[in-house]
């Protein structure tokens, strides 16, 4: 049961037409941007399937657009995202693939500046809800509608565990938690949503860990 109230049932205040290629294009988008942190200096967009075939006329490109300068689903300067991306000097393409997706609402946002980069992939599942389900070539399954941890790490006995042992001294639930990595004894990826925002210090203790690397979060 994906479906928790009527107002997932109706959908989220939004921008208009349509809440699975707009709110939930938005919603990608965003998410991309507080992962990233900041403002990027370029945005390739692959779009898949039903994405690929109307996005320009269902504003899908104009709500990605939007959320990677993170705006809300409601905010009305998405319908000019593009016109302010490119006022802001940020280059932008869109691609539209022939490869059939898992879902038919699939976007790959890449994201770039002079320090970084960021690859996400994204669905959107209907009603302004969407799933992240690769970060960076790491398989996760992530909803963006609450409060997430994020934490690459070594691949090492324990260092779940620690993590775990932090979030319980400080009495935060974990609501959902996956791990993800690409090969055994390298780089991976521990998912965490929990029911509250994470204060900034907590991130810090974390990050200090043996066989941390990096750290972010996504907040409500």
């Amino acid at each position: 049961m994906k479906y928790k109230s009527v107002f997932d049932i109706i959908g989220p205040v939004m921008i208009g037409p349509s809440s699975s290629h707009t709110a939930g294009a938005a919603r990608i988008g965003r998410v991309a941007r507080s992962l990233f942190g900041r403002e990027p200096k370029t945005v390739r967009v692959s779009l898949y399937g039903s994405f690929a075939e109307t996005y320009k006329g269902h504003g899908t490109d104009v709500a990605i657009i939007g959320g990677i300068l993170d705006f809300d689903t409601f905010d009305e300067r998405i319908i000019h995202s593009i016109e302010i991306a490119e006022q802001k000097g940020i280059l932008i393409e869109f691609i539209e693939e022939e490869a059939i997706p898992n879902h038919p609402n699939t976007a790959r946002v890449v994201i770039r500046d002079d320090h970084g980069e960021l690859e996400l992939v994204g669905i959107s599942i209907g009603g302004g809800k969407i799933e992240i389900t690769e970060l960076n070539g790491f398989e996760l399954k992530l909803s963006g509608h609450h409060p997430a941890i994020l934490v690459v790490h070594n691949d090492r006995f324990g260092a779940i565990a620690n993590v775990s042992n932090v979030l319980a001294k400080y009495e935060i639930n974990i609501g959902h938690m996956e791990v993800s990595r690409k090969e055994k004894g390298q780089l991976a990826l521990m998912t965490i949503e929990v029911d509250q925002n994470i204060d900034d210090f907590i991130l810090e203790e974390i990050e200090a860990l043996p066989n941390m690397v990096k750290v972010t979060k996504i907040v409500e």
